[in-house]
């Protein structure tokens, strides 16, 4: 990610139509990106955990997803910031890009509020995978269909139709999209790791406080 940072300010040349504001484009493109495969890769994830009933599965889809998720969030922060600087609004509800990333971005944003109601660890996460199924399978069917849209402002900076980009925007693109999917998985690593070693940790002291109950009660009165 620095080495993407230190080519989009100092190799990467300027846009010709809309200046410095255009370099946003290598955070805010590769976040999108990585964010809809992450969803993506929770639905498969989901998937396997139907197909196994392996509750690590549902554990790793659930990650994917809550990473996905604060990435999203970035995304339409970033892509907030670059409409304004290249088109003078926040928003614009006519650009099917935008709104297209928003619905997703709703779609899962209840995801947790429904897994989380659900008591029964069994049921939650069952129906945790059949959402992230379905959810991860509308992800690509969506954003086909904005492919396909006629009226698009939003630039199609990796289209054919553009020509592509310059050698030094295409480079640095490709550092900027590597090192964010390498974030991902670094901290998707990191946060499956804390959350088995908490499980672990919830488990001995069940079975510490169990032992000690155990001997509490077995054990004779001695009156001093």
């Amino acid at each position: 990610m620095i080495g993407a940072f230190a080519l989009a300010a100092f190799y990467a040349p300027e846009d010709v139509d809309q200046g410095v504001i255009q370099k946003i484009f290598y955070l805010h493109v590769p976040m999108g990106i990585v964010a809809l495969c992450g969803f993506v890769a929770g639905g498969v994830m989901g998937l396997l955990h139907l197909r196994s009933g392996d509750r690590r599965w549902d554990l790793r889809s659930y990650v994917a997803i809550h990473l996905s998720l604060i990435l999203a969030v970035g995304v339409l922060i970033t892509g907030s910031i670059w409409a304004k600087g290249s088109w003078g609004l926040w928003w614009t509800w006519d650009e099917p890009m935008l709104v297209s990333f928003l619905i997703v971005f709703l779609l899962y944003a209840t995801y947790q509020p429904l897994r989380f109601s659900i008591e029964d660890p069994e049921r939650q996460a069952r129906y945790a995978s059949v959402f992230a199924v379905v959810a991860g399978a509308f992800v690509p069917l969506n954003f086909a269909a904005v492919r396909m849209a006629e009226s698009f402002l939003h630039p199609r900076t990796l289209g054919t139709t553009t020509g592509g980009m310059p050698g030094e925007m295409m480079l640095t693109f490709l550092v900027a999209l590597v090192g964010m999917a390498l974030l991902f998985v670094t901290l998707w690593k990191y946060e499956m790791a804390s959350k088995l070693a908490r499980g672990q940790i919830r488990a001995l002291r069940r079975k510490l406080t169990g032992e000690s109950a155990y001997t509490r009660s077995a054990a004779p009165e001695v009156q001093i």
